[in-house]
């Protein structure tokens, strides 16, 4: 069934789908965790095997027929180990929460203590959330940055020698700097904590080299696909040898069923995209444009969380101009720039209106924009949330976003 038949069979999908990609031409995507995946990414995506059910995992199939299927996933094992480095690699997880939720059933028991990251100071809702089911199943603490915005050490130690957690759990979804692996690794050896970092954020950047790698030093890793990886939505896990058959298990049959192929197969020509010596390029510039924004806002007396940027995102107190995040995200969709409202570190606002914004540069860095277009972004930006009530401002805002949007293409997507 072709796009013309999905037209004719079911047009109110059809119109939604050519909206969509009438919006994401049109527009500049700024959510860091948003991405372009390449047109050999979408067709294995629509492709035959999303018909395939192949519960089990390459060799180990619990149904016929699988022969095909073996040496797509066998692919992507071995291109994603050859790509971070790693001993030993799962591709089934439906995403990254999935990924997360696998590796704690795998290695641990309820009750369990969890020092993870607060999700006001950067960190994810998988991390240890009061409103995730996790939170009721392990305990989880979380520690904070401190007053210059970094990770403090010295106190995720005491939290350590404290609590003394089972597994010690680094990464984040709103945090702007490189983490020190290797020093919080010496703090889990001394209280005998495991190690895991999620990645699902910078995976791409640590693939390409431009961040630390945890690999080495973390017992286990996962990741989304689909952010800085530039695949398709879902998520890996990756571990050191011993860890191996525990990550398997936990993660068929212990908390999923048939994997999704067709997403396997996405990663897998993804996993070969990252390989190359372009994908080294593409992420310098994400770096590069993240820097821009990073100068031009500060510039403008916004207040920069983390006090900037050692990756692709920034996290911005928007209230110094008499704005909220609320306002600022729906003030900028109207001006055609998508980003989303956020919590900034101990924020006296509601999640749902919160004092900030978070804004990332991997999406049109994959449409090819650099430091004079990520100039003129913040301009606009700047220009939208100065006319926040002012609907005639921001459509004019919209049709100069339009033109310079339509000048650099998304990938698959048809006019």
């Amino acid at each position: 069934m072709d796009m013309t038949s999905i037209k004719s069979y079911d047009p109110v999908i059809y119109d939604a789908i050519k909206h969509e990609e009438k919006r994401q031409r049109e527009g500049i995507e700024l959510i860091p965790s948003e991405n372009y995946v390449s047109v050999a990414v979408l067709e294995a995506l629509g492709s035959v095997l999303t018909n395939k059910y192949s519960e089990g995992y390459p060799g180990k199939r619990y149904y016929g027929g699988c022969e095909n299927i073996d040496v797509v996933e066998s692919q992507a094992i071995e291109r994603v180990k050859q790509l971070f480095g790693c001993d030993h690699a799962n591709v089934q997880p439906l995403s990254g929460a999935p990924a997360n939720i696998a590796v704690y059933f795998g290695i641990l028991e309820p009750g369990d203590t969890i020092l993870g990251m607060d999700l006001s100071h950067g960190g994810h809702l998988t991390h240890g959330h009061p409103v995730t089911h996790m939170a009721k199943i392990f305990n989880f603490v979380r520690y904070h940055t401190n007053a210059a915005g970094e990770i403090d050490l010295n106190d995720l130690e005491a939290m350590a020698m404290q609590h003394k957690p089972k597994l010690i759990l680094v990464g984040y979804s709103a945090y702007s700097r490189d983490i020190d692996y290797i020093n919080i690794k010496k703090i889990a050896d001394k209280v005998g904590a495991m190690t895991m970092a999620d990645v699902a954020h910078i995976a791409g950047l640590i693939a390409a080299g431009e961040m630390n790698n945890p690999v080495p030093y973390f017992d286990i890793i996962t990741s989304t696909t689909h952010k800085t990886l530039r695949g398709p939505r879902g998520g890996l896990i990756l571990c050191k040898q011993p860890f191996a058959k525990k990550i398997d298990k936990s993660v068929f049959p212990g908390f999923q069923g048939g994997p999704h192929e067709n997403n396997i197969a996405a990663k897998a020509i993804a996993f070969k995209e990252a390989l190359e010596p372009a994908y080294k390029d593409y992420a310098r510039q994400i770096k590069a444009n993240a820097k821009i924004f990073e100068e031009e806002f500060n510039k403008l007396g916004y207040r920069l969380m983390f006090g900037g940027t050692d990756n692709h995102l920034l996290l911005i107190d928007v209230t110094t101009h008499g704005i909220t995040g609320k306002e600022a995200q729906i003030a900028l969709d109207k001006a055609g720039i998508t980003c989303n409202m956020n919590m900034i570190p101990n924020d006296p606002r509601p999640p749902l209106d919160p004092s900030g914004i978070r804004i990332g540069t991997p999406a049109m860095t994959t449409r090819g924009l650099k430091e004079p277009e990520m100039r003129q972004i913040v301009a606009w930006m700047n220009a939208a949330m100065k006319n926040h009530g002012n609907d005639q401002k921001l459509a004019e805002i919209k049709s100069e976003v339009t033109e310079m949007a339509l000048k650099f293409p998304v990938p698959g997507a048809k006019a």
